[in-house]
């Protein structure tokens, strides 16, 4: 068992393990087998060969009986995605990503629904895997999952977004006013996921909210999981689109909390929860730049004049920097609050042990603590994974 992985935290924190138990267990070569297996709470039950198929049976049947997620009514058939891929961009129906090899940032561009949301849950199902928030939701979960696998040299995630708010807020609302219903419930877990892989990615966050976005309750989730949100103040010179707003729903307040089992907003505003009441008390209202940086839900709203020379400089700056020592800051920032085992094993811990110190940037012949004090510029492999 290696220590700093999450294994050890497995153990004691999810099969609670008493910590000498476990520390006999975690250093003995041939294992614990069959009754004190059971009674260190290593395994629930222990069964023959020629039982185990119909146990296990047994007990899927049990716990899907208890399961609060079982429902009654049709599901929907999860179709293949559309998706095209080229050498610098990869097409769905509502989600796009452009890759910047030489800059080495990849641009998400999330597009709004074209039309409201279906009046009741059978308009739902007649919409299929297409109705808009499950699409999106498997559309950027394809997409952050082909980045992370396939695109190690880029170092930024750049979020944007365009479309109607109107219709976002109209689907947020569904998925509320429908959140008894078990696929709405699924859906609304599903985009609880998603949003849990984007905060563990180990890329830089930026989110841009620009003229004609709509960043609107869930997709504002990508606001406040960013590392950094900019938001431009009025209009650009010749851009006819309207001003950037940010809206807040009910599904910024609870549905999609993050491994620690905070939301975003409450793990942004531990300093002050009143600071969390006054942004709720905004529910429903369209945000103007300045009103958002007052409340706190960007990081800068920036004019025209000054909008593309800082966000360059920001980028430049932040694709030189050493991505193992980003990921380990990055995951150490972005989980603010009270730790709990999931937040352990993949968030915080997870980038310390195994980023900081471990990996050649760091301590390799030409990796930053063997250079230090020495004059000489660490040489960084730039790949992150």
């Amino acid at each position: 068992m290696l220590p700093g992985t999450g294994g050890l935290t497995r153990v004691v924190d999810k099969r609670k393990v008493r910590r000498d138990h476990a520390d006999f267990f975690c250093t003995i070569e041939e294992g614990i087998k069959g009754k004190r297996a059971v009674q260190w709470r290593l395994v629930d039950e222990i069964a023959p060969n020629s039982k185990l198929e119909g146990k296990l049976a047994e007990r899927v049947k049990e716990f899907a009986a208890k399961s609060k997620r079982n429902g009654e009514g049709k599901g929907l058939a999860l179709t293949p995605l559309a998706r095209t891929i080229d050498d610098s961009a990869i097409r769905y129906g509502f989600v796009s990503v452009d890759i910047d090899r030489a800059a080495r940032i990849a641009t998400i561009s999330i597009k709004a629904p074209e039309a409201a949301a279906p009046a009741n849950i059978d308009g739902l199902i007649g919409q299929g895997a297409s109705f808009w928030p499950l699409q999106v939701a498997r559309e950027l979960d394809d997409a952050i999952l082909h980045l992370r696998i396939n695109e190690l040299g880029i170092a930024m995630l750049v979020f944007k977004s365009h479309g109607d708010r109107a219709n976002v807020v109209s689907y947020d609302a569904f998925l509320e006013a429908n959140k008894a219903h078990w696929l709405v419930n699924e859906i609304r877990h599903y985009w609880k996921r998603v949003l849990k892989r984007i905060d563990v990615t180990s890329r830089t966050l930026v989110t841009l909210v620009e003229p004609g976005s709509c960043f609107v309750g869930t997709l504002a989730e990508l606001v406040f999981a960013a590392d950094r949100s900019y938001m431009l103040i009025g209009q650009k010179q010749g851009d006819n689109r309207p001003p950037p707003a940010i809206e807040l729903t009910a599904m910024n307040f609870g549905p999609y909390p993050m491994s620690h089992g905070l939301t975003r907003l409450q793990s942004r505003f531990q300093a002050d929860p009143s600071d969390l009441e006054r942004a709720q008390a905004s529910i429903g209202k369209a945000l103007d730049a300045e009103e958002a940086e007052e409340l706190g839900l960007v990081t800068f709203a920036l004019d025209d004049i000054d909008w593309d020379d800082e966000v360059r400089v920001f980028f430049e700056e932040r694709t030189s920097f050493s991505p193992d020592g980003l990921t380990g800051m990055e995951a150490n920032l972005r989980f603010v609050g009270p730790e709990t085992m999931e937040s352990k094993i993949f968030s915080r811990l997870t980038a310390w042990q195994n980023w900081i110190f471990q990996r050649p940037n760091a301590v390799g012949e030409d990796g930053a603590l063997r250079r230090y004090g020495t004059g000489q510029k660490a040489q960084f492999d730039m790949t992150r994974v």
